[in-house]
């Protein structure tokens, strides 16, 4: 996966409304990550490791956790603004991902809220597929010092 370094998290006055995260580009998602997922997480479902019930149910085969996904652009917030600024997080899935796909996750700054020791910045979050279709959305908001 390609993502930006946690070289330095940004201050507050440093950002501006519109500013986007470096990027996290996944490899090609395969069955043996949804496997190692289901492993860390305990969500065994046989959708997302079983191709001949995933099948039986009228998909092409199995698919990827959504949550797995969630994780994923979670890592973007965490990336950008260090591990322990988030505050609220929260997404909606659209479409599933399937072994193959390659997905992107961005941040992107919606509004600034300065207080006195910094500020909290709300964030519209996205993840991307290689057909560029969203297949889950969200929004999120972090506090960083001034």
């Amino acid at each position: 996966m390609t993502q930006a370094t946690e070289a330095s998290v940004p201050t507050f006055s440093s950002l501006k409304v519109g500013d986007v995260s470096p990027p996290l580009v996944t490899d090609k998602l395969t069955r043996t990550m949804f496997v190692k997922y289901a492993g860390a997480s305990g969500d065994f479902n046989p959708m997302h490791h079983d191709d001949t019930i995933a099948t039986q149910v009228g998909n092409p085969s199995v698919f990827g956790h959504g949550m797995l996904t969630a994780g994923l652009l979670a890592r973007v917030v965490k990336d950008w603004f260090g591990p322990t600024a988030m505050r609220k997080f929260a997404v909606r899935f659209s479409k599933q991902v399937w072994p193959g796909d390659v997905l992107t996750c961005t941040a992107t700054i919606t509004a600034l809220h300065p207080e006195d020791d910094g500020g909290l910045v709300d964030l519209d979050l996205l993840v991307k597929n290689g057909d560029d279709a969203a297949v889950l959305s969200g929004t999120a908001t972090v506090a960083l010092d001034k």
